[in-house]
């Protein structure tokens, strides 16, 4: 995340708590491989957007298909108002995501990535319940 505007920041998180909340058919496990695709693919939509072109590019697998299908509801909610200003961002972010699970790519375990991603929305969402319940009004009782 380092190098992100705050929206940046925000939008990766997001983008982030979606693939690590994602659940894909059953026989169609979501692994590394169609991460990378799903985000290469939305990262071009988004930049050929910013040129002023209209052209959806559609990753290979079906699984990477569906978590796009998944996922741009999602994004055209969160830009709405955004513009082209939002689509610089989404591209960068997905970028940065495809760069990530191509990197997080281990022979060994094809859902590294998917497998880190999960943990570290467990991690946040840890946190966010700690600070809510240390924020709680305490009650003493003699």
């Amino acid at each position: 995340m380092r190098d992100l505007n705050e929206r940046q920041s925000r939008l990766f998180s997001l983008v982030v708590t979606f693939v690590a909340r994602y659940e894909a058919p059953e026989l169609h496990p979501l692994v590394d491989d169609d991460v990378v695709d799903a985000m290469a693919a939305l990262g071009a939509t988004f930049e050929t957007a910013v040129r002023g072109l209209i052209f959806e590019h559609r990753p290979s697998s079906l699984s990477a298909e569906r978590l796009v299908g998944g996922l741009k509801p999602l994004l055209a909610e969160v830009g709405q108002s955004g513009g082209t200003g939002f689509q610089r961002d989404a591209a960068v972010v997905l970028r940065r995501i495809e760069a990530a699970a191509r990197e997080g790519t281990d022979p060994d375990n094809r859902k590294a990535f998917v497998e880190l991603a999960g943990r570290l929305t467990k991690a946040d969402g840890e946190a966010g319940e700690r600070e809510k319940a240390e924020e709680a009004p305490r009650i003493i009782i003699p």
